[in-house]
């Protein structure tokens, strides 16, 4: 099946930009809408020695999804729901299923995908697995890597892979990273082979579902209500922080809730059964929230709202930041995270630096039950992205100091390769490029992604 490639100048331009600011014109697109033609473009690539990068929906942050150099290859098309069997709770779908779309699909026979970012309505299965995806209810059900059962892959010479998990409970054979294989796609962002198949599992959807919105007088009060949840037996199954400027944005006019708090804490608590929200309360009180002023979200689809208001915040500073794309400005954000009875003070020596810097303080939300902020500013100019990165290294030393890694949910791509030797010890770099070279030896998968 012969493959078609684009190099008409304004479909390449299509392509060139992802969420993370950064502008990378290919040099043409494909757009497989099978298998068998990934197979060949990957032949066809791999005889040439042209570089091939894969993309989804292009809701990466990190500019994972953009091309460096040769050909731009958008997965979207390959977009079908294979097989969905509810009686395992297995689903097996193409990459370029967008995460809302399979949710949607699935909610109807009782069960979900978790792994859920903020982007789930834009952001594709393939994306997902590629990061290692997580997102609020990641707190109870772990990133996109444990939900993937299965894969089948196309490597950098065309040919197929297959791999599934073993139902194995001991193991002895080999050295620990060869004995699952799923692993070393899910999370390598594109650099070691293309998925053109997944089997998910799936988990039963809960009967009752809350969330709540809690404010605070004090980002410090939400801080400690956030590591007493976690430490609680209320299990929530998201615990998410939105400070002053953030709760700003989230209040989407509402200028008359709770204003005089300088936080907010979304969490949300699920059951089989009805929910008590007396100790979320009591606890909310012990730790000085503006309890009168809570709002509690009931059901699925005020559930879904609520997230909007969550979705609002990094919309926000898209929009702030698109006016200076095009000179060289955007959006700054960060993705790292520490233990979480940590995070109060890492957010300390982020602002630190910032005054020593004479920056302001970032926008700073998200996942801080897992101890991993998003810290957002504005840079108007590549000067400024400069300045803005000096803070962030700084800070990223002291995060790492703190047990904490640079990066937790959106991956390295394009923009954080210089911050991984913080992290990873020579030995550790040396075994990614060993297993590149192994799975890609001519490097034409994704170059510039993770370094590689």
């Amino acid at each position: 099946m012969t493959i078609a490639l684009a190099a008409d100048a304004g479909v390449r331009e299509s392509y060139a930009r992802d969420a993370s600011g950064l502008h990378r014109l290919p040099d043409a697109v494909a757009r497989p809408t099978s298998a068998d033609q990934l197979r060949e473009l990957l032949r066809m690539a791999h005889a040439d020695g042209r570089a091939i990068t894969a993309a989804g929906a292009q809701t990466s942050t990190t500019g994972a999804s953009i091309a460096e150099r040769g050909i731009l290859c958008s997965m979207r098309a390959m977009e079908r729901i294979i097989d969905f069997d509810p009686s395992r709770g297995r689903v097996r779908v193409e990459p370029g299923v967008l995460l809302g779309d399979l949710d949607r699909a699935i909610a109807g026979e009782g069960w979900m995908f978790t792994p859920d970012p903020t982007s789930d309505q834009e952001a594709t299965v393939g994306g997902a697995i590629a990061c290692n995806a997580s997102g609020p209810r990641s707190l109870r059900h772990g990133a996109t890597r444990p939900h993937v059962a299965a894969l089948d892959v196309v490597l950098a010479d065309g040919r197929d892979f297959h791999t599934a998990r073993s139902a194995l409970e001991k193991n002895t054979v080999g050295f620990h990273p060869v004995q699952e294989p799923v692993d070393w796609f899910v999370g390598s962002e594109g650099t070691l082979g293309i998925v053109v198949a997944a089997e998910l599992r799936l988990q039963r959807r809960p009967a009752v579902q809350l969330g709540l919105a809690i404010p605070f007088p004090t980002a410090g009060a939400a801080f400690a209500f956030i590591i007493a949840a976690r430490e609680s037996t209320l299990a929530p199954r998201c615990l998410e922080y939105f400070d002053a400027t953030a709760f700003t944005v989230a209040r989407d006019g509402a200028a008359q809730w709770a204003p005089g708090a300088r936080a907010m804490v979304y969490a949300e608590a699920t059951s089989d059964a009805a929910i008590d929200l007396d100790p979320w309360i009591a606890l909310a009180d012990a730790h000085g929230a503006v309890t009168d002023e809570l709002r509690v979200f009931d059901g699925d689809r005020a559930i879904r709202e609520a997230r909007r208001l969550r979705h609002g915040v990094p919309a926000m500073m898209h929009e702030r930041a698109a006016p200076h794309l095009a000179q060289g400005g955007r959006r700054i954000s960060t993705d790292w995270a520490v233990p979480y009875p940590r995070l109060a003070k890492a957010i300390a020596r982020s602002h630190a630096h910032c005054d020593v810097a004479g920056l302001p303080h970032p926008v700073t939300y998200g996942h801080a039950g897992n101890g991993h902020p998003h810290q957002n500013w504005v840079a108007v100019d590549p000067a400024d992205v400069t300045r803005h990165e000096a803070v962030i290294a700084a800070t990223l030393h002291d995060v790492i100091a703190m047990g904490g890694t640079v990066a937790a949910e959106h991956g390295i791509g394009k923009l954080k390769p210089k911050w991984l030797p913080l992290q990873l010890h020579p030995v550790q770099l040396g075994m990614l490029r060993a297993i590149k070279r192994e799975l890609d030896p001519t490097a034409i998968l994704a170059p510039g992604n993770l370094g590689l």
